[in-house]
């Protein structure tokens, strides 16, 4: 069953509250998003780990429920 852009963003920033969080349905299927996440919580921290957290709020969900997250994080400005 596919995925709600809202609630991968729900999910997110429930883990990450200062998150602002820009999601796009690339296929227009809910199951293949891009999802641009900026937040605090990313300073100081390398690429990979930006990756985890993001992917541990989803709780699992990738490769099931939600197929394909293209991933942009960044620090705010």
């Amino acid at each position: 069953m596919p995925m709600a852009a809202a609630e991968i963003e729900a999910l997110i920033r429930e883990a990450l509250p200062d998150a602002v969080v820009d999601i796009t349905d690339l296929a227009g299927d809910g199951d293949h998003y891009a999802a641009k996440v900026t937040s605090a919580a990313f300073v100081g921290v390398s690429r990979v780990q930006r990756t985890r957290m993001v992917y541990d709020a989803l709780g699992g969900r990738m490769g099931g429920e939600l197929h394909a997250l293209q991933l942009t994080t960044a620090t705010p400005a």
